[in-house]
């Protein structure tokens, strides 16, 4: 149908591929440590719609427009890069809100200011959607499990990458929920958390660095 064939090992190797670590991942693992489950769902929402804009991107052909010019890959990877760098500085620099009842002698240590769940959403759209290796890697991997002769190929593309979506999606909700099952049975506390956030935006920010170092 539609010229897709080894549908099975596509599923698969879609599956183990989303199972890899990246900052998608520390993203959700973050948001569901220091704020529960719901926030690294709408992190995972977010880099979702970020994995439907790749995809539709490479069906009409924009991912290979990326693919062959050098300075559309240049610009969205800076732009890309300057986000993770952006990030990696605002969880360093995040500062504790303290409880607004508690004395200064009676006060506990604080997490960081939570954010909005549809800031979140932002945030994991935006990480998914300016790293160009994401679109690259779509445009190498798809076009695979498609058929040379197939009728309708960017159709048979956008079915492929729902697909690759919706395995993304349910191992992220995975993580998410898990995540915050093992904060939660731990006891994570505010200091604990701050630091937390601190460790993981030291990730973004060599995530950054080595995204704006890296070739095409």
């Amino acid at each position: 149908m539609l010229g897709i064939h080894d549908l099975p090992l596509f599923i698969v190797s879609g599956l183990l591929l989303n199972i890899a670590p990246g900052p998608d991942s520390v993203l959700i693992m973050t948001r569901s440590a220091t704020q529960g489950w719901r926030a690294g769902s709408a992190a995972a929402l977010g880099i979702g719609a970020g994995t439907c804009v790749h995809v539709l991107a490479a069906a009409l052909g924009l991912s290979a427009l990326l693919a062959a010019s050098s300075w559309a890959f240049t610009l969205v990877k800076w732009v890309g890069a300057a986000y993770l760098v952006y990030v990696g500085l605002q969880m360093l620099l995040a500062r504790r809100s303290a409880p607004a009842t508690a004395s200064l002698e009676e006060a506990a240590p604080a997490a960081p200011a939570p954010l909005s769940h549809r800031q979140i959403f932002a945030q994991g759209f935006l990480t998914n959607v300016l790293n160009p290796k994401v679109a690259l890697f779509f445009l190498a991997f798809v076009p695979q499990f498609i058929a040379p002769d197939a009728p309708h190929k960017a159709l048979a593309f956008i079915v492929l990458g729902a697909i690759f979506n919706i395995n993304g999606m349910l191992w992220c909700h995975f993580l998410a929920l898990s995540t915050a099952l093992a904060s939660r049975r731990l006891r994570l506390g505010g200091a604990l958390a701050q630091w937390l956030n601190r460790a993981i935006g030291a990730l973004f920010l060599s995530f950054g660095l080595k995204l704006a170092m890296s070739d095409r």
